[in-house]
């Protein structure tokens, strides 16, 4: 079943001027075989039911629809945290690799790669890889392997092959420089489980179907709380974006309902170490898509910073560069200090300690007028304890939780 709309893609994989494909000619056989076949595959009546037993039985969902009572005192509003969090694996990312390794297997592929930045996807390959009996292979940056040592164990204990990159600054970007020549080295028997909603078309429509459970279980669970389907806000966290694709999804083409889009400032966005992609990028290709990206005037890459793993990328999903770009999303920037600050306090006034990434979402209520009785959702797309050691070598103590 094909999601037509304003903010849909198009046949080519087009979100108004962003998207597409655009690949080495070695890589063509492997995304046109993703192209013809993903959207008969994922809408048969056997992989439906497969995906959403899986889901269910397996990873937990539905997710909780959380009324956060202090925090919203606090803020004098409704907040809801949609807990992706309590997911098998601890974030969002396990939704995308259940549905991804399903249609790996009826494309016949025995082998998956994948790249990963905070390790929650690199978590989440391994652990489907594991279940479905396929060798894994997982790219991370050096330097986020040594920030995200508790995921990195994690991989290492499920089976996954893990292969740290030394090029570029270490991190996301160049990780998945890695796992693309990985594909095109290999393009018969391998299958490369994307993990955000960036990459040439299909991946970033076919990632975001995998992610809508969240927004469609919201509905539900909005309905039975608030009485109506659909809530006043949503805010997420965005890197690539896959987290807040999801939360969106079901959601795109109801004005009614403003987005927030929120993207790491890292050390503030004058600074030189920042990744607020939709504010400081401009139109450019990178992984096979046209997006916005973090470039100089000679269209060279500049390297993105946050302190959190999933969020230090220099592009942007093409949805989320056009839900920017045209208005339906509003843009905010948050620093590492900010996002700091906002997981101290939703630790404090609710006993859940956020995924970093989630943290700059939990910071946006600060820069936010709400009235009494608007309903926020806001995604709360992993847990924070691959974040531990951040977290202890930052915190204030003297930050205030009112």
């Amino acid at each position: 079943m094909k999601h037509k709309g304003k903010f849909r893609a198009d046949e080519k994989g087009y979100y108004g001027p962003y998207g597409g494909a655009y690949i080495p000619e070695m890589l063509y056989p492997n995304v046109k075989e993703l192209e013809d076949k993903y959207e008969s595959i994922i809408d048969s009546e056997a992989f439906r039911k497969e995906f959403s037993e899986t889901l269910r039985d397996y990873v937990g969902r539905p997710t909780p629809l959380y009324l956060a009572k202090r925090l919203s005192d606090h803020y004098g509003t409704n907040i809801y945290l949609k807990r992706e969090d309590l997911n098998h694996t601890g974030a969002h990312k396990i939704n995308n690799t259940v549905g991804q390794i399903i249609l790996a297997r009826h494309l016949g592929k025995k082998r998956i790669i994948a790249e990963t930045g905070a390790g929650q996807h690199g978590v989440a390959t391994a652990t489907v890889c594991a279940l479905a009996g396929l060798k894994c292979i997982v790219y991370m940056g050096a330097l986020d392997v040594e920030r995200q040592a508790p995921n990195v164990r994690k991989m290492e204990m499920l089976g996954a092959e893990l292969r740290p990159v030394h090029s570029g600054n270490k991190t996301l970007k160049d990780a998945t420089n890695e796992a693309i020549r990985d594909w095109i080295n290999n393009p018969v028997d391998t299958h490369y489980i994307i993990g955000s909603v960036v990459g040439p078309h299909p991946y970033p429509t076919m990632v975001a179907r995998f992610q809508s459970v969240i927004s469609e279980e919201m509905k539900v669970q909005l309905s039975e709380k608030t009485g109506r389907e659909f809530p006043d806000y949503i805010i997420a966290c965005v890197g690539g974006g896959s987290n807040a694709a999801g939360a969106y999804y079901h959601f795109l083409d109801n004005e009614a309902v403003k987005l927030i889009s929120v993207e790491a400032a890292g050390k503030g966005l004058d600074s030189g170490m920042s990744a607020a992609t939709s504010t400081l990028g401009t139109d450019g290709i990178i992984h096979g898509s046209k997006t916005l990206l973090m470039q100089d005037e000679d269209g060279q890459i500049t390297e993105p910073y946050s302190i959190s793993a999933g969020l230090d990328y220099p592009g942007v999903g093409p949805l989320h560069a056009w839900l920017g770009k045209s208005g339906r999303s509003e843009v905010i920037n948050i620093t590492d200090d900010e996002a700091l600050k906002a997981a101290y306090l939703l630790t404090r006034m609710e006993g859940i300690i956020p995924a970093m990434e989630t943290a700059h979402a939990l910071a946006a209520l600060e820069k936010q007028s709400f009235a009494r009785e608007d309903v926020v959702v806001v995604n709360l797309s992993g847990r924070g304890d691959k974040d531990m050691d951040a977290y202890s070598n930052n915190l204030r103590n003297d930050i205030s939780n009112e």
